[in-house]
């Protein structure tokens, strides 16, 4: 477990639809970005990266931009997927000390394997409590499901912004090779928001890498997230027109713009279907700087949301 601030685990609950907070609105801007793991050596530190902005690939070269896209974009919460122990230790260090960040190695529980953490802003967001489960068979133990690729998490923070009621927040990363473990993951976080929007009375968020299209024969986890019957509103949908950006892709690749045959959309930002929110902006931000760096595989995902 790392945080700057150590919190109990959050309490199990059930299903709530209407909000009971009459405090004023609070605008926020929320993200949800796959960083792309570090499969490359980190030998080099922070202050070195900045002489080797040409490199592509390698996350030494990569954590400079991102971090600075993210301080430039005013975000004020983010959810990430794929970090390494590593990569969130820079990004911690990067960020500066406004920002801190909960969340587990999905491998073992504590730092082993990839993270889906969330950082967050401390002068505009206080951390309440926080957990993390398995999006497997056995939730509460480090567990994979028998036929996914990868151990699978999701991290849940509770926080309380400057005004307004309590928000919600749920990251996870879903499996890339097994449709059956993405259904899962998405049956069980639906439980949980479901449960957390009772518990809190507040507005829940769920984002992340679903690795699931809207459509085709792997759209079923996003098929679960969004209901069948009552789906939780789209914040593309949700939001006006002239407010979202013109880019959808979320996965792009390391690949050139021109060709987006391979490009798709599996990442998204959910908004409980509880209420308490309204999206007043959409964006997908591009990765590709003008020196022909790809900050990652993934483009990130930016709401602007006004909850209460």
């Amino acid at each position: 477990m790392h945080s700057r601030i150590t919190c109990p685990a959050a309490i199990i609950g059930a299903l709530s639809l209407l909000l009971t907070s009459a405090l004023p609105a609070t605008a926020m801007r929320i993200g949800s970005w796959n960083l792309r793991y570090d499969s490359q050596p980190n030998n080099i530190t922070v202050s070195e990266s900045f002489a080797a902005l040409g490199d592509p690939l390698p996350w030494s070269t990569r954590r400079v931009r991102a971090a600075e896209l993210l301080l430039n974009k005013g975000v004020e919460v983010i959810g990430f997927q794929e970090a390494l122990i590593r990569q969130v230790n820079d990004l911690d260090e990067l960020l500066g000390s406004d920002w801190s960040w909960v969340g587990v190695g999905r491998d073992d529980g504590v730092e082993a394997g990839e993270f889906s953490a969330i950082f967050w802003k401390n002068s505009t967001m206080q951390l309440l409590d926080w957990d993390s489960f398995w999006t497997s068979n056995t939730p509460f133990e480090p567990s994979k499901y028998p036929d996914a690729g990868s151990y699978r998490i999701c991290t849940v923070a509770h926080f309380q912004p400057a005004s307004g009621p309590q928000l919600t927040v749920l990251n996870t990363h879903m499996d890339d090779q097994s449709d059956d473990q993405r259904r899962l993951a998405a049956s069980l976080i639906v439980y949980r928001a479901r449960y957390e929007a009772v518990n809190t009375g507040g507005p829940v968020l769920v984002m992340g890498d679903f690795n699931s299209p809207p459509t085709g024969d792997d759209s079923g986890a996003y098929n679960i997230a969004t209901g069948a019957t009552t789906p939780p509103p789209s914040m593309p949908r949700q939001t006006e027109r002239r407010s979202v950006s013109s880019n959808f892709a979320t996965f792009t690749g390391f690949t050139a713009p021109g060709n987006a045959s391979s490009w798709g959309r599996i990442d998204f930002v959910f908004g409980g279907s509880n209420g308490g929110w309204t999206a007043d902006a959409y964006h997908v931000d591009p990765v590709l700087t003008d020196d022909g760096l790809y900050i990652s595989d993934h483009r990130p995902v930016f709401v602007d949301v006004s909850v209460g």
